[in-house]
């Protein structure tokens, strides 16, 4: 029964860091901006990008790829979900399969490792398009906050879309007002 309850546990504690890793890699990202002048950011919908103070030249190749690197997050992100939900259900019935109930771990991990992997080749590409100065900013406000944020997606608007969410005020100082 001990055993039973412990590899309950640590099932559990997996789905909830895949979760968390998931709603961290949505959220961090877009909030670490820094607002240039309004003229020149108008078009510079994510926060993040604001706080690097990316030019347009830059900002024209940075978005369509992080237009595409969201939408391959979600569906990542969906794909975890769903099987962490088929993994709480497999745990929640009377006699669990533990056979299913490890394949289900392996998915999940599996999708953790493509998330992983979406968000590596988005750095690595957002790299490419920044200065040196700007990947020494982002790669330092990762740092400071590559723990377990809450989980909002990293979400511009997608032409109608919510936009990208700023950190809390204390952590990067007062949002840009809207002008």
């Amino acid at each position: 029964m001990q055993r039973r309850v412990a590899l309950l546990l640590v099932v559990l504690s997996l789905a909830l860091n895949a979760a968390f890793v998931t709603g961290w890699a949505f959220r961090v990202l877009p909030s670490l901006l820094q607002r240039e002048d309004s003229a020149a950011t108008d078009s510079i919908w994510c926060p993040l990008h604001r706080r690097l103070a990316v030019t347009r030249t830059q900002w024209r190749l940075i978005e369509p790829r992080l237009i595409q690197f969201q939408k391959a997050a979600r569906g990542v992100c969906k794909d975890v979900n769903r099987s962490r939900e088929e993994l709480i259900r497999l745990l929640a019935e009377s006699e669990p399969d533990m056979e299913a109930v490890g394949a289900k771990r392996e998915q999940i991990l599996a999708g953790q490792r493509r998330m992983q992997g979406l968000v590596v080749d988005w750095l690595l590409a957002e790299k490419e398009a920044l200065n040196p100065e700007q990947q020494g900013r982002l790669f330092e406000l990762l740092r400071h906050r590559a723990g377990c944020a809450g989980h909002a997606p990293i979400a511009g608007p997608l032409r109608g879309g919510p936009s990208c969410t700023a950190l809390e005020s204390e952590t990067l100082g007062e949002p840009a007002p809207n002008e």
